[in-house]
């Protein structure tokens, strides 16, 4: 009788040693989990750029100016200084409208989110620079204050009155709408 208590009783005891590893082997597995997905984030995505931190979420990367988030698809870093031979104030944006010529919708939204959502010009709507126009599209000049955005073979930012033209290949229009942005908002 000895015998089968004490196989009982072994029994039970190795439930509860299996019973107990796996619960600490799942919560350090919960804790490694978690230790790990904010080391990534906060490690690898946030950088420190003229005073700006910038930090990576879903693919943006997201400033705070004046308690205002500013949201971009490129960092500074891969940017570069695709902006650095332009000047441009924010002061001539404020409280005014601001027209858009681009026919990409991504690089449009880009300036849209940035100006418009923040509050900073007093609307944003396409314009058109050059016949012929889309119907019901007003055509605008460098009287108004316009951005141009068309595709090239080369990069370039050019201001002009209130124009500014950005030229590039169809896979770099988001980084140098970017680099504009960036000077604009005084981050470059």
């Amino acid at each position: 009788m000895r015998k089968i208590t004490s196989k009982k009783t072994g029994t039970k005891r190795k439930q509860v040693m299996v019973g107990v590893a796996l619960v600490f082997v799942m919560l350090a597995s919960t804790f490694g989990i978690l230790t790990n997905s904010f080391g990534t984030e906060t490690n690898s995505g946030r950088i420190n750029y003229n005073g700006f931190e910038f930090f990576e979420q879903n693919g943006f990367w997201i400033t705070q100016i004046e308690d205002r988030d500013f949201i971009f698809r490129k960092n500074p870093i891969e940017v570069g200084d695709v902006a650095n031979n332009i000047e441009v104030d924010l002061e001539d944006y404020y409280n005014k409208p601001l027209y858009i010529d681009s026919e990409d919708v991504e690089v449009s939204s880009e300036i849209y989110n940035n100006l418009n959502v923040n509050g900073i010009v007093m609307r944003t709507q396409a314009g058109c620079f050059e016949e012929p126009c889309k119907e019901n599209v007003p055509i605008k000049t460098c009287e108004d204050n316009l951005i141009v955005i068309h595709q090239e073979d080369y990069s370039s930012i050019v201001t002009e009155n209130n124009c500014v033209f950005i030229k590039g290949p169809e896979e770099d229009l988001i980084k140098i709408t970017d680099g504009f942005l960036f000077k604009l908002l005084g981050i470059e």
